[in-house]
């Protein structure tokens, strides 16, 4: 388990990857995020499988609240992915606080750049230092048309 100091009583972050809750966070991105809806379980399990993954827990239930995941070469780069907290926590400083003690995690390997995209919720990153791109024209992407 790995400090969060800005988590509210009563929850704690962990790091370790076998404390996740695979199927609920299944559920959660499949059926309740925009951007992973309908995703198949088998690939949310190769993406966890190739990533850093993280949550928020109850302490009292242990219930996971919250999740998200990092792909890292843990050198230079790391994207933030998948990050979702479960509507009952949601207003309470859970989603922002995971992501500073995600940023802290990852501060020790020396990487120089963490991007993320979201299309609403850029306020909870500004919060823990996330800006715009310096030089979007300098970015690319490679698209692939899903397989039919």
């Amino acid at each position: 388990m790995s400090d969060a100091p800005d988590l509210p009583e009563g929850y704690e972050f962990s790091a370790d990857t076998d404390r996740v809750d695979v199927e609920r966070v299944h559920g959660w991105l499949s059926t309740d995020a925009y951007w992973a809806t309908g995703r198949p379980l088998e690939q949310q399990q190769r993406a966890m499988a190739g990533s850093l993954n993280f949550g928020v827990y109850d302490t009292v239930t242990g219930e996971q609240v919250s999740y998200a995941r990092v792909v890292t070469d843990h050198a230079l780069f790391a994207w933030l992915a998948d990050v979702y907290v479960d509507p009952s926590v949601r207003g309470k400083g859970v989603g922002t606080a995971m992501v500073g003690a995600i940023r802290e995690h990852l501060r020790p390997t020396g990487v120089r750049r963490v991007l993320l995209a979201t299309s609403d919720a850029h306020g909870v990153y500004e919060k823990v230092g996330f800006a715009p791109l310096e030089h979007p024209d300098m970015w690319m992407a490679l698209y692939y048309t899903p397989p039919a």
